[in-house]
């Protein structure tokens, strides 16, 4: 999101939170029939800009070869894949701030990797810093856990509740118009990426 939106976007959380007397972490995995109606009015928000946007990435795990491409180095792995959800989606000559979920790494020095990895290939932008922060202290990451967890569960078959059930179904009968899968490219509002370990898209 635009940094200049980054005030009005927590005080719109925070509005939806209170309408709704919730006071700790959105997720994915809080969803139930009592919180049904919170996520309803987070989804319709998240919509309703467009200075929002999201981007899952999709791995089928089972496939990916730590052994032979990572050196067995999962971690290493994991952060290869972060960088190809956020490297296609940075556009020349733009400043990016970027804020990811907080993870006790084994290599303290992944973020910083991460980040110059991505100034180095994106050289017309600038990567200003990724900064990794508690889950509980950001609205932006709270929201994308949540879209995430969505996707995921949609694609793994994983929708046990009936109200996720019905939240996946409001946001491709509501929004998208057709079920949730693998998006292309250039799809900026809900873009599901999922990874091609051949290469390409």
């Amino acid at each position: 999101m635009p940094a200049s939106y980054r005030d009005e976007f927590k005080a719109s959380i925070n509005e939806i939170k209170q309408k709704h007397k919730v006071y700790g972490e959105l997720k994915w995995s809080k969803v139930s029939p009592f919180y049904f109606d919170l996520y309803i009015d987070l989804i319709d928000y998240f919509f309703s800009t467009d200075l929002l946007r999201s981007r899952v990435l999709l791995v089928e795990s089972i496939k990916v070869d730590n052994v032979k491409f990572n050196n067995a180095d999962a971690e290493l792995g994991f952060y290869k894949f972060y960088y190809q959800l956020l490297h296609h989606w940075i556009f020349d000559f733009n400043n990016y701030e970027i804020f990811v979920d907080f993870k006790v790494n084994r290599d303290k020095g992944r973020i910083l990797t991460l980040e110059s990895k991505l100034d180095n290939a994106n050289l017309t932008s600038d990567i200003t810093q990724i900064q990794a922060l508690p889950s509980n202290q950001s609205s932006g990451i709270q929201l994308a856990d949540f879209i995430t967890g969505l996707v995921a569960a949609k694609f793994n078959g994983e929708i046990v509740s009936i109200a996720k059930l019905n939240l996946i179904k409001h946001i491709e009968n509501k929004y998208i118009k057709k079920q949730i899968t693998q998006t292309g490219k250039w799809e900026e509002k809900f873009n599901v990426f999922k990874i091609n370990l051949q290469g390409g898209w």
